[in-house]
């Protein structure tokens, strides 16, 4: 019975990637050994318009490829060992990179700065000399700081194409449906929420006055909404003890994401999601890098849309929001000068 349902829902979740008449799209996961890395390289797996699957680590990979290949989808599975990143990464046209180390107890993403910028900063020199038309998509935390370090490191090398990065803040969108749901006692599906700003707590806004169902929340509820959505992965850490942050919910919404560009890529219209990118909404203000809802096409980003309508509690959130994520992007970049 319980092969039976795991079977079930295995093939549910496959259904749950909107697919089209799929290119040949090679994506690689940079980081595939790890806690992000491992599901989400078998969410991939499942993914119609991953047609082959390259999957890299320092330690690992190998491993995940072989266990992973035997799932009966279309794609092709190889992994790669630390001293074959090249071969992983030729041919490419979506790179996802999940490395680095993971939250712990009392840790704030900042805190993950040091290791994760040398590791986001060399794999990032990597796409730039064997992929350099890639799409690249940055969950390697802190991703204020990540996702300008990967767009110097291109600019240095003179292949960047803002068009093509992205900071995968999906799970910020992904958490504040469920919460808002839970609260409005609908399903996630009526509660599409817009996520604006960054991708770490107070840098973090959801426009809940956009939607019926979060616009319906006040007062103390809605603090208190809008504190879990910010603040969400604190939640993971806390239960998991120290054995780890979020990494089931971010290879979901990791997935989720990709499978967005893939469909963008393909030529579908219409694909408009919230993502962290070289943005001109807030670059009056020294800010380079912002998420809005973005729609994907063919080039990546095809358009950048403005915030809409703010309530009053989310004009203050963008203040308390703005000059955090300025200093989150200016460390990125100091990073990139300095080394």
């Amino acid at each position: 019975m319980l092969a039976h349902s795991a079977v079930r829902a295995l093939s549910a979740n496959s259904r749950a990637f909107s697919s089209s008449v799929a290119r040949q799209t090679k994506v690689a996961v940079l980081g595939a050994g790890g806690g992000i890395g491992q599901p989400l390289s078998l969410l991939l797996k499942t993914d119609p318009l991953v047609t082959s699957l390259s999957l890299y680590d320092i330690r690992g990979a190998p491993g995940v490829a072989a266990d992973v290949s035997h799932v009966d989808a279309h794609s092709e599975v190889n992994g790669y060992p630390a001293d074959k990143l090249d071969e992983a990464l030729d041919g490419a046209q979506v790179v996802v990179i999940p490395a680095g180390v993971p939250r712990k107890p009392g840790m704030t993403r900042d805190d993950l700065f040091n290791t994760n910028a040398s590791i986001v900063r060399d794999l990032a020199a990597a796409i730039g000399r064997v992929a350099p038309t890639a799409h690249i998509l940055v969950i390697s935390n802190p991703v204020n700081s990540t996702v300008p370090i990967v767009a110097s490191t291109l600019q240095k090398a003179g292949v960047y194409n803002p068009a093509r990065l992205f900071g995968v803040t999906t799970l910020d969108v992904v958490r504040a449906a469920r919460f808002t749901a839970g609260i409005a006692g609908v399903k996630p599906a009526d509660t599409p929420i817009t996520v604006v700003g960054g991708h770490s707590g107070a840098t973090i806004v959801p426009l809940l006055s956009q939607n019926a169902h979060g616009k319906a929340i006040t007062g103390d509820i809605y603090k208190a909404l809008v504190h879990r959505i910010q603040f969400g992965g604190d939640e993971v850490v806390k239960a998991k003890d120290g054995a780890g942050s979020a990494t089931l919910s971010m290879a979901y919404a990791g997935a989720k994401f990709t499978n967005s560009l893939l469909r963008g890529l393909n030529g579908e219209k219409g694909v408009i999601t919230p993502t962290f990118v070289e943005s001109p909404l807030y670059k009056d203000q020294g800010i380079d890098f912002f998420s809005s809802n973005v729609e994907l096409g063919v080039n990546g980003v095809e358009k950048i849309y403005p915030l809409g309508p703010l309530s009053a509690e989310e004009e203050k959130l963008m203040e308390a929001c703005l000059p955090e994520l300025k200093k989150n992007v200016e460390k990125g970049k100091a990073f990139v000068e300095s080394s």
